[in-house]
């Protein structure tokens, strides 16, 4: 039998970025960012670092996480997932603002026995800066490291890093504040996590911004304040100056160790569609292979072997899509849910919504027995109290149909089905009626602040929905069933009265905007493309909408 077994990256795929990583026994957990989506922050498990499942997203209730208003892509940045003492420990960050030279980033801290428990009730820790984590030290001191923001424009937002002592006892962060790492001429420092090993304090950091140029950075010292030396090998990471790799944007992560001994890190990366810089899967998260080398410094194994074999054309580490890792018993889960039904209680893992703590207010899976029943909140732009349940998109081609039965009395109401970027860049097949009340079918679109060519009539002004005036006229009741078929650029959007019959509305839709890269709408962004039900009713009736099942199909 082999020593080893090959894993393909992403080994997360889809919109997971900013992984935190901890090994327990023969277990391996992964953490990532969650920003305006809740629950807050996905925890992902694994017994052979090739087959993982969500098992958790712990900030669950309001006293944990409330995003009511927080702008796009604000709320959870870059958790830190620990195990010490025989429980959890996970650091994060709700960021409240992120236009302006603010960013209001609050950082807590909660704790709990097992991954998928209760969560302890959070620590307020500090709010100087975003990206915070925690370090167990081997003499029982534990310290709390993140980056600082300077809001002065005439300055480095990206101050370095800062290092404080955390006291479990008195439950807050005491002593010195010291800033421990300016960082390399990359700049933009951030994501620090901090390891110790055979006599140094190692500071792993990501810089670049979280885009083409991202990349990872080891530095260390003798002494946990520094000074800190940088990496002479390079970064340890970086796909910056190799366009051509099928890993791009290649940075912000952790390492870790397996049972036998082998170090790996992951870390965040991204994969843009062919012939287009973007990235509708959003940031995910890939492995890699290390190696200490007798200088204690670490490399990554494709990069020593590429040395050692005359190859080598950089000193950085450069992202392979297959990694070798030790051969740990195959250890696959349940096959993931394509066809969803609403027979439970509770919503399942794989959905979330946005920002709110309270999502009783806006849906029910008991109002109607075997049906989602949203209720119409504000737009689907909204900041604050939207009616909209989705899931990730988790590959390039896939195919999302939803049972809708949904009987609207104004214009101001409408559901329907979504792919979903953030409040200034979606897609929406929704259902409506007409000032006569004649119920009918149309598309919705909002582009951001992008001039994107359009090969379809607009009714609204640029930088707003668009309504794509290819409606079609519904009979007064009966289901509707809506799909999305979306293929790496394109997305088209059907409908029927039957479940055999199918319209194609005459429109393809750029797909491409539901990325990062695209349309900056208020500024850069950092999810991912999501697909979902949704329902809004600005008129305030609180009109409602019945889904019978949602299905996500990846096609080849």
């Amino acid at each position: 039998m082999s020593s080893h077994t090959t894993v393909q990256n992403p080994i997360l795929p889809g919109f997971n970025p900013d992984p935190s990583v901890v090994a327990v026994g023969d277990d391996f957990y992964i953490a990532t960012s969650t920003f305006e989506w809740y629950p807050g922050v996905q925890i992902h498990h694994s017994k052979d670092l090739k087959n993982w499942r969500l098992v958790k997203r712990p900030l669950d209730r309001k006293s944990l996480l409330d995003m009511r208003g927080n702008p796009d892509s604000c709320g959870i940045w870059a958790p830190c997932l620990t195990h010490h003492d025989g429980k959890f420990h996970l650091i994060y960050t709700d960021v409240k603002r992120f236009n302006g030279n603010f960013k209001d980033a609050h950082n807590y801290y909660t704790t709990c026995e097992t991954i998928d428990g209760e969560w302890s009730e959070p620590v307020y820790m500090n709010s100087s800066g975003f990206d915070p984590s925690l370090f167990h030290d081997d003499d029982g001191r534990k310290w709390f490291i993140n980056m600082i923001w300077d809001h002065r424009h005439e300055n480095n937002q990206f101050g370095g890093i800062l290092l404080q002592e955390y006291c479990e006892k008195q439950k807050k962060l005491v002593g010195p504040i010291k800033n421990i790492f300016k960082g390399t001429k990359l700049a933009l420092t951030e994501a620090p996590h901090m390891f110790k090993r055979n006599g140094y304090y190692y500071l792993l950091t990501a810089e670049g911004g979280t885009f083409y140029t991202h990349a990872m950075t080891m530095a260390r010292s003798k002494n946990i304040d520094g000074p800190y030396e940088e990496d002479p090998h390079g970064y340890l990471l970086t796909a910056k100056d190799h366009q051509d790799l099928g890993l791009q944007r290649t940075g912000h992560g952790d390492l870790f160790d397996a049972p036998d001994g082998q170090s790996y890190l992951v870390h965040l990366c991204g994969r843009p569609l062919d012939g287009e810089r973007r990235c509708p899967l959003g940031r995910e998260t890939g492995l890699q292979k290390t190696l200490w080398g007798d200088d204690d410094w670490l490399r990554l194994e494709s990069a020593v072997d590429a040395e050692a074999n005359g190859n080598s054309t950089t000193s950085n580490g450069l992202p392979e899509m297959e990694v070798k890792v030790s051969n740990l018993p195959e250890h696959p889960w349940p096959a993931k849910t394509e066809r969803y039904t609403f027979d439970s209680e509770e919503l399942h893992i794989d959905f979330q919504w946005l920002r709110t703590p309270t999502p009783e207010s806006f849906m029910s899976l008991t109002a109607r027995k075997g049906h989602l029943r949203l209720i119409g909140k504000e737009s689907i732009g909204s900041l604050f109290e939207q009616a909209l349940i989705a899931r990730r998109q988790e590959a390039f081609a896939y195919t999302a149909q939803t049972e809708l039965e949904f009987s609207p009395e104004n214009v101001q109401q409408m559901a329907g089905l979504t792919c979903y970027y953030n409040s200034t860049k979606f897609h929406y097949l929704y259902v409506s009626v007409d000032d006569e009340g004649q119920r009918f079918v149309d598309i919705m679109s909002c582009l951001g602040k992008s001039d994107m060519g359009l090969n379809f009539p607009l009714r609204e002004g640029h930088c707003g929905e668009f309504i794509t005036d290819t409606r079609f006229m519904l009979p007064k009741e009966g289901k509707v069933y809506l799909k999305a078929e979306v293929d790496h650029h394109k997305l088209t959007f059907h409908f029927s009265m039957n479940n055999k019959d199918w319209t194609k509305l005459p429109v393809n839709l750029d797909y491409t905007i539901i990325s990062d890269e695209a349309g900056g709408g208020d500024g850069c962004h950092f999810t991912g493309g999501f697909v979902g039900m949704a329902c809004q009713d600005v008129s305030g009736q609180k009109c409602v909408a019945d889904f019978a099942s949602f299905t996500y199909k990846e096609n080849s």
